[in-house]
């Protein structure tokens, strides 16, 4: 399939400082070589609206809106209309509209959907290619949640689930391709498709930029390097439930075992948008509330251990791959190893009881010969491994285009 290609994505993909940004930003780069690519995106903030001039700059053409509709009025549309939420938290009819006119010009020949939210726009009856990145299953993840919760808000999400497992059946039958992060996420996605619906799930995996996450371009964070140590840091968005479940997790339950045996260690929260309930942990010792900040690698060439105690982790953890390239030795559950290619005891360290994550906090600090050797061990891997460029390599084949430098250069060896 040739054509111009057409990317429909539910945040802008800059800057990518967040673990679905990252993502959405390495593929569309990779898009942009293969094919004149035209975006379409929403802005979550001010400073996301700030990054336009990084779409002018990529893309043939693109559509940036602000999204400002509060959640309340979406979960009420979202009832009225029979709809997940997800769904109506992300729907405009002046987007819409853009879309299909257009997909109308004729010149889009593959539509490349990023997150099931967006699925909603692609324009019916279109005749070219759709692929459809789910990333992750984003139906299971609220089954988790409603598993999790009591009242009112367990009942919104078990409805989220419910009605997005369909979204994700119909959007899975109606593409040519359907794309998760990792093995696991993709045979669970497959499981939970009706035993009518025929679909072609595929791999597409994350990578690291390991030559920007290189813990030799920056130097130690000041602030941090203040604090006592051993120094735990935690990175990610601040105002996404399974991160705030994790901070909460380390500052409640787990930090306080690791100070029983290191009375100075310290706990230090950055990422963006930290909730009300967030920067309440600040009050409590030890713990350190950063919010967002312009550069994360400081932080992390400036703590001792990365501690990932996630109990929902859907896909491919960044957090842990940018940590493990800063040679930033980590201790994380199960559920935050999934779908990394690394071994347990040689690149990162895995337990998931609070007795036992804190154990292995205390044996990494008592040890730091241990976590100098796992966190060079991690860098390596990701090196060799890990990179970006080798994880998109099968994007080619899937879009069935030609990279436009290659085919520049092939014109050059005929003439």
């Amino acid at each position: 399939m040739s054509g111009e290609i057409l990317f429909l994505c539910h945040r802008i993909p800059f800057p990518p400082d967040r673990g679905d940004k990252i993502r959405s930003h390495h593929i569309l780069k990779q898009l942009a070589r293969l094919a004149p690519v035209h975006v379409v995106c929403f802005a979550d903030d001010d400073a996301d609206m700030a990054e336009e001039v990084e779409l002018a700059t990529l893309c043939r053409s693109y559509r940036l809106i602000r999204r400002t509709k509060p959640l309340v009025w979406a979960g009420l549309e979202a009832l009225k209309r029979g709809e997940p939420i997800s769904l109506t938290a992300f729907y405009d009819p002046l987007l819409a509209a853009y879309i299909n006119e257009l997909v109308a010009g004729g010149r889009i020949g593959t539509i490349y959907v990023f997150s099931g939210q967006m699925g909603q726009y692609v324009p019916d009856g279109f005749q070219g290619r759709v692929i459809m990145d789910f990333v992750d299953v984003d139906s299971a993840k609220f089954q988790a949640y409603g598993a999790q919760r009591k009242g009112v808000m367990g009942w919104v999400h078990r409805r989220e689930a419910r009605l997005l497992q369909q979204e994700e059946a119909q959007l899975a039958a109606s593409s040519d391709l359907s794309l998760l992060v990792s093995h696991k996420e993709a045979e669970l996605f497959t499981h939970r498709l009706p035993a009518d619906v025929v679909a072609d799930v595929r791999v597409l995996g994350n990578g690291i930029d390991s030559e920007y996450f290189d813990p030799g371009l920056v130097e130690r964070e000041p602030q941090m390097m203040e604090q006592g140590g051993p120094r735990i840091v935690f990175t990610g968005q601040m105002d996404y439930p399974p991160n705030i479940a994790a901070v909460e997790r380390v500052a409640h339950r787990i930090l306080p075992l690791v100070r029983q045996q290191c009375p100075d260690a310290t706990f230090h929260v950055v990422g963006r948008s930290p909730t009300e309930a967030v920067k309440a942990l600040d009050k409590l010792d030890g713990v350190y509330i950063w919010g967002r900040v312009a550069d994360v690698r400081p932080w992390l060439k400036a703590a001792d251990i990365a501690l990932v105690p996630l109990e929902i982790a859907r896909g491919v953890q960044n957090k842990v791959l940018e940590a493990m390239s800063m040679e930033l030795p980590v201790v994380l559950t199960t559920a935050a190893a999934t779908g990394i290619n690394a071994l347990a005891g040689m690149h990162f360290l895995v337990a998931d009881t609070d007795e036992a994550l804190a154990e292995q906090v205390v044996a990494m600090a008592a040890d730091p010969q241990q976590g100098k050797r796992i966190g060079e061990d991690a860098r390596r891997l990701v090196v060799e491994k890990q990179s970006w460029q080798s994880a998109l390599l099968p994007l080619v084949e899937m879009l069935g285009h030609v990279p436009r430098l290659q085919l520049v250069d092939t014109m050059h060896d005929a003439a």
